[in-house]
């Protein structure tokens, strides 16, 4: 398969060309198409498979077509969770769209509105905006819903999920009735797949990989380590193995900021992106890494959407996810666009439940390795059945000199499943308190990040 059998233009395909891609991805493949054919879609494929040109490369062909934007009014609509995801899609738009007369923007919170406004005042073809922000320039009639015919969800599970509904529901309210509608994510829980259908109209669904799955060129790895020595193992591994931009995930902001600093001790070069920095201290925190000047970027998984780095090799879960398909999201940070990579997980006792979660949505167990001298007092205990003794070895000094000395579990089938029923619980510590009334919603601690605007 090639993208001149997908029915692009010539102009979008000169794009396509100069980006150096020569082979559609399988979601490119199929919801290009169908986008074309004026279907609505629900798409659900890993992340870093190319969801961001499975719509964009046909939603500018879609709108080329078109007479021009009248002021204060857009054509197409795409709706993200974060500022950074914004942007990415932005980007991504100016890329593919560079040999077409077609204007774009992209507005978020944390910036100054007027410059959004003026943008807006002789209309764009494509719209990029997260919710809370695009409902401010509403209010302030700096933007008009009447002429949008093309409405795209990224990251639809978040969009839809508590932080996001009732911004939600307000634009969609707002929006003609008479549209199309595309929902693109990588994961897809049933609750939030029921929902969605609330908003589109006969939609093509398209799945690629099996739901919430994660991708196989990733490989996966639990150390097991005492919660007191997380920063200290951490701190090991960057220095002993050589690690440079490597994303580490944080589950609170507080705590993102204090692994920054912990890490500056040890002359590691560190920098923090979440909600309550700036959009000049987060942009300026992702130029960085992306440029290597800054060796760890630390980030909470609403900060951490739309980070696209290519070749990152690595990433950390420091704290585990309160949310299973949170960590499908961050691991698919690295292992993009078939490189290979490694997620690193540290795991003490008391996420023994949140590791139980996750294992069960992937459907197959994580491997486990200890590392030399941080061996875990607090045994995290197995989440499946047929625990592994290997995991209870010991390293003995005396081996291998100094060198550390890794104990593999065993790896079970990848369709292993637990077969206890699954409920969202209290977590076993007493900082992630989960007050959820549904399986699939985010929940956070009192410090937690919240839904950027």
């Amino acid at each position: 398969m090639t993208f001149e059998k997908l029915g692009l233009s010539e102009e979008l395909l000169h794009s396509v060309r100069d980006t150096g891609y020569t082979s559609p991805t399988p979601i490119q493949a199929q919801a290009i198409p169908a986008i074309l054919e004026g279907n609505d879609v629900m798409a659900a494929a890993q992340t870093g498979t190319g969801k961001t040109a499975g719509f964009t490369l046909p939603l500018l062909q879609l709108l080329n077509t078109k007479p021009p934007v009248k002021n204060n009014r857009a054509r197409a609509l795409v709706l993200t969770p974060t500022r950074e995801l914004a942007a990415q899609v932005q980007e991504s738009v100016f890329t593919y769209g560079k040999y077409l007369n077609l204007r774009s923007a992209v507005v978020f919170g944390g910036v100054k509105i007027n410059p959004q406004m003026m943008k807006l005042r002789r209309g764009v073809d494509v719209l990029v905006a997260t919710p809370g922000r695009l409902l401010d320039l509403f209010q302030q009639r700096a933007i008009n819903f009447n002429d949008i015919e093309i409405l795209v969800l990224d990251e639809a599970d978040r969009m839809l999920d508590m932080g996001f509904i009732h911004d939600i529901k307000k634009i969609m309210a707002l929006l003609p009735k008479q549209r199309q509608t595309l929902m693109f994510s990588a994961t897809f829980s049933q609750e939030i797949r029921q929902l969605a259908k609330g908003i589109i109209n006969n939609p093509v669904e398209i799945d690629v990989a099996p739901r919430n799955s994660t991708v196989e060129t990733i490989s996966q790895v639990v150390y097991p380590v005492d919660k007191a020595r997380k920063v200290d193992l951490l701190s090991h591994l960057i220095r002993n193995e050589n690690w440079y931009q490597v994303l580490v995930f944080s589950r609170t902001k507080h705590g993102a900021d204090k692994l920054v600093k912990r890490l500056s001790r040890d002359n590691i070069h560190a920098a923090a992106i979440h909600g309550n920095k700036s959009q000049a201290q987060r942009t300026k925190a992702l130029d960085g890494f992306k440029k290597n000047k800054i060796q760890i970027l630390i980030a909470t998984d609403i900060a951490a959407r739309g980070i696209d780095i290519d070749q990152l090799s690595h990433v950390v879960n420091f704290d585990l996810p309160n949310v299973p398909e949170d960590y499908v999201h961050r691991i698919g940070r690295t292992g993009r666009a078939g490189a290979s990579g490694q997620a690193i997980s540290l795991v003490s006792a008391d996420e023994a439940k949140q590791l139980q979660d996750i294992e069960r949505l992937i459907k197959r167990k994580i491997e486990r390795e200890e590392i030399e001298s941080f061996e875990p007092q607090h045994i995290v205990p197995e989440s499946v059945s047929g625990k592994s003794s290997r995991n209870k070895q010991r390293a003995n000094p005396g081996n291998n000199g100094n060198k550390p000395k890794r104990y593999k579990g065993k790896r079970n089938s990848a369709s292993e499943e637990n077969p206890r029923s699954h409920r969202y619980g209290k977590p076993n510590s007493s900082h992630h308190r989960n007050n959820s009334t549904s399986g699939n919603r985010q929940q956070r601690s009192t410090s937690a990040e919240r839904p950027a605007v």
